[in-house]
């Protein structure tokens, strides 16, 4: 059976958010079980609304309001950035792995930042475009 492939599935960066959040979530499955109610599930929580956060603003009609959740992702994408300098203080990971993390990351918030400013600068709908 075939199902639609909605226009966000289609964005490089959505398909990086999304491999980002598995990582994330395996990676996070190595911190303490102590952790579970705290870092662990914040950690997990902001990676997964990076690409949430694209996937629900592509429903949105005009390019102001998709642009304003390509900003959530951003901002959710910085916030797992504090998650990751707390993972490394409590040596949960490690500096080899928090580089090569922090490396996927900036990739992602970079092209999270062309897309936001393709979004506010373009005066038509973005669907399928980008």
């Amino acid at each position: 059976m075939k199902y639609h492939v909605y226009s966000f599935e289609k964005l490089e960066v959505y398909q990086l958010a999304r491999k980002f959040k598995k990582e994330i979530k395996m990676m996070s499955q190595l911190f303490p079980k102590e952790e579970r109610f705290e870092l662990i599930s914040q950690i997990n929580r902001a990676a997964a609304s990076i690409a949430a956060n694209l996937a629900e603003g592509s429903g949105r009609a005009s390019n102001f309001d998709q642009a304003y959740f390509t900003n959530m992702s951003y901002a959710t994408g910085l916030e797992t950035i504090d998650h990751l300098n707390t993972a490394l203080d409590m040596k949960y990971i490690n500096e080899d792995k928090y580089t090569e993390i922090r490396i996927k990351l900036d990739a992602i918030l970079n092209k999270l930042n062309a897309l936001y400013k393709f979004q506010i600068n373009n005066k038509s709908t973005l669907k399928g475009k980008v």
